[in-house]
């Protein structure tokens, strides 16, 4: 499989604070990477850095035939169409509350991507379809559960047509009864063949799905392998501490 994202030494500060140090990154058409590690590690900022939410401040980042070198000014243009690359979901879905949920699905293909709104109408409700929800279309995001909601977003990011879906711990936020129904939906959506980029503590998810962990601390990439690799036989006392407090957090 040839790399549809390719990151080379990745770098972004905020202030003082130097929180992504020389990422390198490479993941394959049709591929799950799963990044780990703790609180303030880096993983977020990569995601945000890839979706262009953050300007990194140096490194070249390429998602299929778009890549951008983030030295010096890079143009707009480029920027704008890196970020039509990728579809993000978010911890906390980020649905507009005044919007039906197949408004929320349609607002980029129709309004960004200016897509003629019956074509974007259809296929939305193909995806919530995909995602269980094709029932809810007319309700609004506070009819709904935060399992729901979090499968709305889900659709809403795939409308754009992405080629690489981000997932930004997409279930941190959820009561644990609604977790499974969220990672059913990421798990089809692996096994139909999307490119996906995750940042989860949900372990058996990864060590299920992904094709490659990387274990981030401290803004540097630590560790990286097969999930067999990464959280069953860790090469590093680091990495093996942050998951021994993974499942035994006393």
């Amino acid at each position: 499989m040839s790399p549809l994202l390719e990151v080379a030494g990745l770098n972004k500060s905020f202030g003082a604070n130097h929180v992504l140090r020389g990422i390198d990154l490479s993941v394959p058409a049709g591929s799950v990477t799963v990044l780990i590690g703790p609180s303030g590690s880096g993983k977020t900022t990569v995601l945000r850095s890839l979706n262009a939410l953050e300007t990194p401040d140096s490194g070249r980042i390429r998602i299929g035939d778009v890549e951008v070198d983030f030295a010096g000014r890079p143009d707009r243009r480029l920027v704008t169409r890196l970020r039509a690359q990728s579809g993000m979901v978010f911890q906390s879905h980020n649905l507009f509350p005044h919007l039906s949920v197949l408004r929320n699905v349609t607002e980029g293909p129709i309004v960004v991507q200016k897509r003629p709104a019956e074509e974007a109408r259809a296929e939305a409700m193909t995806l919530l379809e995909r995602v269980g929800l094709a029932d809810k279309a007319s309700q609004y995001p506070y009819q709904l559960s935060g399992g729901q909601q979090q499968r709305v977003g889900i659709a809403r990011a795939l409308a754009i047509q992405p080629r690489l879906m981000l997932f930004d711990e997409p279930t941190s936020a959820l009561d644990p009864e609604l977790v499974g129904e969220v990672l059913a939906v990421m798990k089809d959506l692996a096994a139909d063949g999307w490119t996906m980029v995750v940042v989860t503590h949900e372990m058996r998810f990864a060590r299920r799905v992904a094709d490659q962990v990387l274990f981030m601390d401290g803004g540097v990439v630590v560790e990286r392998g097969t999930p067999s690799q990464v959280l069953d036989a860790p090469e590093l006392e680091r990495t093996r501490r942050f998951l021994h407090q993974l499942t035994d957090p006393l």
